[in-house]
């Protein structure tokens, strides 16, 4: 019996997080495409979470002080088979409510997540926020993350569809990529499990 056989093929959990303090977002439509082309490669089970759905108490600074919404956010991030995270940028860096968030997550629940990484901004000056600041935050989480990042500028995405097909095309290759990561945790998990 091959790995391959022996690994079933299950529907991933999968948790797309738009870092953005407003709805609609560029930022959602970004991690909600990428959850989709996701979705057309493997089974997942995708949900979509935005600093909305957390309420007012994410400024909380312990997490036994998050409202439930908060903190069934932050379980499901830590609960998820794999990550898909956005945020746009403000003055050259991820927004501070993001990294908050992730300030509440325990490392050794993201050692090993596969997570792909995407942001929005006002222009190409922001792009590397993705190199320079979302892949080291999750490097500390021991995270796998994908190597194509995905950025999109005010002009890529255009109401609520993404126009640019550079971008396109990196949210497919991020997204080959995310779901080879996911096939990989699930046969060390199948190994681990023998």
């Amino acid at each position: 019996m091959s790995i391959e056989s022996s690994v079933k093929p299950s529907v991933a959990r999968v948790v797309a997080f738009s870092g953005s303090a407003k709805r609609p977002s560029r930022t959602r439509v970004l991690v909600e495409a990428l959850g989709t082309e996701l979705g057309r490669l493997r089974r997942i089970d995708l949900t979509v979470y935005d600093l909305l759905d957390a309420g007012p108490s994410l400024g909380a600074t312990q997490r036994d002080d998050l409202s439930a919404p908060a903190a069934q956010m932050i379980e499901a991030i830590e609960g998820a088979d794999a990550l898909i995270v956005g945020t746009p940028v403000y003055q050259g860096g991820y927004a501070g409510l993001f990294k908050h968030v992730f300030d509440f997550v325990d490392p050794v629940r993201m050692a090993g997540m596969p997570v792909a990484l995407t942001a929005t901004g006002g222009g190409l000056r922001h792009a590397l926020v993705v190199e320079h600041g979302l892949r080291p935050l999750f490097g500390f989480f021991a995270a796998h993350i994908a190597p194509t990042s995905v950025y999109a500028g005010s002009d890529d995405i255009l109401d609520g569809r993404i126009v640019d097909q550079g971008v396109a095309a990196r949210l497919n290759a991020a997204a080959a990529e995310l779901a080879a990561l996911l096939a990989v945790a699930r046969t060390a998990e199948a190994d681990a499990s023998r």
